[in-house]
């Protein structure tokens, strides 16, 4: 697997010999410096806010249990039926409620099932439900560095702006 950067997405994601103008721990700091220096009227197309230090964030949200593996497989069956049964309304000449209501059911017990298998298929290794999310601890702005020396003058202006500790 390539780590390369797609051709003319490296153009708009990368600056000419960038240099650090702050550090902040919160990208609403970051983005207060840039709309700082925008409200400046100073060349923010100049300007990067880039993400470092990054860990991945786990949230549980919940125990899982068979009814409630089934239940999720039962709405998501329904949703999937629901949608199945009016495109196929479009192609036959039967009556609307019963295309969809076959097709819901047969959505929920085919999701259920899959579902019910897949939870098995663990064997409780993981019974919790989960969101994550990966996210920066740092959020540094960088600038050109022809832009350097006019954009450390605007942010001496701004109150709470934390200085670049590289510097």
């Amino acid at each position: 697997m390539s780590n390369r950067v797609p051709p003319g997405a490296a153009g708009a994601l990368s600056l000419e010999f960038p240099q650090s103008l702050a550090v902040y721990e919160d990208y609403a700091a970051a983005q207060r410096t840039v709309d700082h220096l925008s409200d400046a009227e100073f060349p923010v197309e100049n300007c990067m806010i880039v993400g470092t230090d990054l860990k991945q964030v786990e949230r549980v949200t919940g125990r899982l249990t068979y009814p409630k593996v089934a239940a999720a497989g039962a709405i998501s069956g329904a949703w999937l039926g629901l949608f199945l049964g009016l495109i196929f309304s479009f192609f036959v000449e039967q009556s609307l409620g019963a295309i969809l209501l076959s097709t819901v059911l047969l959505g929920v017990a085919f999701s259920v099932v899959w579902a019910v298998l897949g939870y098995a298929a663990t064997g409780g290794r993981r019974d919790f439900s989960s969101v994550s999310s990966v996210v920066a601890t740092r959020y540094e702005v960088l600038v050109e560095h022809k832009h350097a020396a006019r954009a450390r003058e605007l942010l001496a202006d701004l109150p709470g702006a934390l200085p670049n500790p590289f510097a």
